[in-house]
């Protein structure tokens, strides 16, 4: 028995939403890298489930999918780097700090 694809649909926009209201309404900068996080996750599983739909037989979905992961990875590292730097200089990793570096 397998999964409907309707069920990836689901799954795909429920991450992407959760993930958006995450980046939205929080102020810490790891707690929104893990929203974008959460987006990404999110196109990644609506690439592998829409591959499924229009071309069963074929894997060009999945090769972007691992693709993003990839991309994902190198994302998430560059910004955790920024985020440290960040902590280093401002004693916090609030936003809301960040925004002293315009006065």
């Amino acid at each position: 028995m397998t999964i409907p694809v309707e069920c990836y649909f689901v799954l795909s926009a429920l991450l992407f939403f959760i993930g958006v209201f995450g980046f939205v309404t929080r102020r810490n900068l790891i707690a929104m890298l893990i929203s974008v996080e959460l987006i990404l996750n999110a196109v990644d599983v609506q690439f592998a489930a829409v591959n499924r739909l229009l071309f069963p037989e074929s894997v060009e979905g999945f090769f972007f999918t691992i693709f993003s992961i990839g991309v994902s990875a190198a994302e998430s590292a560059v910004a955790i780097a920024i985020i440290i730097n960040v902590y280093r200089n401002f004693k916090g990793d609030e936003v809301n700090r960040i925004q002293e570096l315009k006065n």
